[in-house]
């Protein structure tokens, strides 16, 4: 083998290293994100979730009825890296998403569901001890 199938070689276990480093850091979870959020009661978030008729759009885990697929499932919530694709998640850029989600990303398909901010750390509360 020349120089050249070497090197293309070497690409590849690059890749592939760094996906394996990927798939074991999803696999592990976040560890930076607290058991629970100051400012938000869970059981009052998976209230809120059924107020705020979450269930017709979403599956959300412990919800009765959220089935929903016209939006992607809250499953696993605490381990996902972006919200919506556009934001950080983080309790504070989940709250701030929640409360008005066309601003936060104009054009999306969920709307303003007026959620006040207490609910929405209630819900952030919820959603992230999903893991």
């Amino acid at each position: 083998m020349g120089p050249k199938g070497w090197e293309a070689i070497r690409r590849i276990k690059g890749v592939g290293s760094l996906f394996a480093a990927l798939v074991l850091l999803n696999a592990c979870g976040r560890s930076d994100i607290p058991a629970r959020l100051p400012g938000g009661d869970p059981e009052r978030g998976r209230i809120a979730f059924q107020q705020y008729a979450c269930a017709t759009c979403h599956i959300i885990p412990g919800i009765v009825g959220a089935k929903g697929l016209a939006g992607p499932p809250l499953t696993a919530w605490a381990n996902r890296l972006y919200i919506a694709g556009v934001l950080p998640n983080t309790p504070d850029d989940l709250v701030l998403w929640l409360q008005d989600p066309p601003r936060i990303s104009p054009g999306t398909a969920m709307p303003d569901l007026g959620v006040t901010e207490r609910d929405a750390w209630d819900m952030a509360s919820y959603l992230f001890r999903l893991k």
